[in-house]
């Protein structure tokens, strides 16, 4: 799977225009939630708490374009509590 990393500032330019201030702010927001989320599959609990966590995850990547984290969080949703898929996930966000 390629990883493109214009897909999320070409999402984000198509939402708000051509406002690069704007377009940053977003990008900002998305990566801390993105973080977040990460870190709270890390700590989830059950399993249950790391599928919720892994498909809240793929549906933020998802409406951002970050195809390449969308495919990561889908393949995490099936090892609750790997932490090679955290290791990967993490690898990805620092790429964007």
């Amino acid at each position: 799977m390629a990883y493109d990393p214009g897909a999320i500032d070409a999402t984000l330019a198509a939402a708000v225009g051509d406002e690069p201030g704007l377009i940053a702010e977003l990008r900002t927001a998305f990566v801390d939630s993105v973080e977040n989320t990460i870190d709270a599959l890390e700590n989830a609990e059950s399993d249950e708490a790391w599928r919720l966590g892994a498909a809240r995850l793929k549906g933020l990547a998802a409406s951002f374009g970050a195809v390449r984290l969308m495919s990561l969080a889908a393949e995490a949703a099936c090892t609750p509590g790997d932490a090679e898929a955290v290791r990967k996930l993490r690898r990805a966000v620092a790429r964007l």
